[in-house]
């Protein structure tokens, strides 16, 4: 069932709008950083074995392993919520990109060529 004119102008509008006063959270979507599964688990492991020098550093009063192990963990965090650029790795990044829209066409149209897009891989 098609849009009446005036669901099809507010929706233009709202994307207007988005697009203009709302550029970060586009282009965080658009931007190609993902967190990696690698670095999630490196992180982990980082921290992990920055708790233990921690806790060793604090059971045997040896302030440098303790500060050490802080050290480790504070990297490990950092690595694991650090995004990497670029497609993820897997399945999903050997998919050939789909064709860009022209500018041109209205955000309707561009709907509707993905939705056949997505009709036609299955």
């Amino acid at each position: 069932m098609p849009l009446s004119e005036q669901e099809q102008r507010l929706l233009d509008e709202m994307e207007r709008h988005l697009m203009r006063n709302d550029a970060d959270v586009v282009s965080a979507a658009t931007d190609g950083r993902t967190l990696s599964y690698r670095n999630i688990v490196y992180g982990t492991v980082l921290v992990l074995v920055g708790l233990g020098a921690l806790i060793v550093g604090v059971s045997t009063q040896l302030i440098v392993v303790g500060v050490i192990g802080f050290v480790v963990m504070l990297g490990g965090v950092v690595l694991a919520v650090t995004p990497t650029r670029g497609l993820p790795s897997g399945p999903v990044a050997a998919a050939p990109a789909p064709p860009k829209a022209k500018a041109s066409s209205s955000f309707m149209d561009r709907m509707n060529d993905r939705w056949d897009r997505r009709r036609e891989g299955q």
